[in-house]
């Protein structure tokens, strides 16, 4: 017999209801309804719960639009690691999933695939070329964390919160008062672009090591 949807159908309809209405609005009810069928008809494709969320990180990773090759490989980690930013931030209700689902189609291996080649063009050992990997990831997946725990609001309402942010820290700690200031002048993408230029720039001197 016939699958009535196909995986693709399910996954699809899935991250529509996280994107549009958040995690927490998803289940097996909510996806039947969106598929137009009842829930009992969803455990043909996915098992549980688990393997549904896992589907909705599996399309999150699979949806980055990779940019084409670059001959230099610093200017291809760049061009990789911000499709990979630009694809999660554009998913945020999904994030979490994609911090904790581990994904298993091939599909969703397309990207990081992408990333180990273009550090493994610089000529790095295994050893630091893992590191370098996990680096690269821990900061694509970390500026989205700590972006989307801010306020995720207008920019207008997210300078008035560093406003107030460095009015509390304007006696004991200076410092930070001034960085609120800058802050507001920044804007998520800058600060990933400079922090990921800082990041290769630690590369560098390791090529070859």
């Amino acid at each position: 017999m016939r699958a009535r949807f196909t995986l693709d159908e399910v996954q699809a309809a899935a991250l529509e209801i996280v994107d549009r209405d958040g995690l927490s609005a998803l289940s097996m009810r909510t996806l039947g309804a969106a598929l137009g069928t009842g829930p009992m008809t969803l455990y043909n494709y996915v098992k549980n719960r688990d393997e549904l969320e896992e589907l909705v990180a599996e399309a999150v990773v699979a949806d980055m639009q990779l940019p084409g090759r670059c001959d230099d490989w610093a200017d291809e980690v760049r061009a990789v690691a911000g499709a990979m930013w630009d694809g999660v931030r554009r998913h945020p209700n999904a994030v979490p999933l994609v911090l904790t689902r581990r994904t298993v189609s091939a599909s969703s291996y397309t990207a990081a695939a992408r990333l180990v080649q273009a550090l493994g063009t610089a000529g790095l050992t295994d050893e630091t070329l893992l590191a370098a990997f996990r680096a690269v990831l821990a900061l694509v997946m970390g500026s989205v964390q700590v972006e989307l725990a801010g306020p995720s609001a207008p920019e207008g309402e997210t300078a008035a919160a560093a406003a107030q942010i460095g009015a509390l820290a304007a006696e004991e700690f200076r410092q930070l008062a001034a960085l609120a200031v800058i802050s507001q002048r920044s804007t998520p993408k800058g600060d990933f672009t400079r922090a990921l230029d800082m990041l290769l720039a630690g590369v560098s001197p390791r090529l070859g090591t």
